[in-house]
């Protein structure tokens, strides 16, 4: 059984200095993402095409979406499987090929997911549920470069 879900966000762009987009260096890429019931995200370009190294760009927030994307099944597969997680951390990165025409796509993402299970004789079980958590990932299945993982899986103290 297929369902659709439907997302809806709006982004405004707050960069207008003035003057508009009159020329490369004229306009701020400042924008805005809403969504009902969640708080604003403030947006920019990253640093290197004239954006705010305070606010978030596209290209983390990919990364980041792809980060929040894996853990959510995988606490989702954990919990199918009996496997308790009492802590979770990542420290995914991303890189990106820029074109000569100025355009570019991203080559890889690598999450590096930190785990601790309640049960230590569970930390193998826990480690192989990666595999499974990435193949349920909404956002790395509709990705066109791949989604590496290198988890690791420590029992509770």
């Amino acid at each position: 059984m297929n369902v659709e879900h439907h997302y809806a966000i709006e982004l405004e762009w707050t960069g207008n200095k003035g003057t508009g987009t009159s020329g490369y260096k004229d306009y701020g890429r400042d924008h805005v993402l809403r969504t009902e019931g969640a708080e604003p995200i403030a947006g920019s370009s990253d640093r290197v095409f004239f954006g705010d190294a305070d606010r978030w760009n596209p290209e983390e927030m990919l990364v980041g979406a792809l980060s929040q994307c894996h853990m959510l099944s995988y606490l989702h597969v954990a919990s199918s499987h009996g496997v308790v997680v009492v802590a979770y951390s990542d420290a995914a990165t991303g890189t990106m090929q820029q074109t000569a025409d100025g355009g570019g796509y991203f080559t890889s993402v690598t999450l590096r997911p930190r785990g601790t299970v309640a049960d230590p004789a569970q930390r193998e079980l826990a480690t192989f549920l990666h595999h499974e958590a990435s193949e349920k990932c909404f956002i790395a299945a509709s990705v066109n470069f791949p989604v590496l993982h290198e988890p690791e899986v420590y029992g509770q103290a």
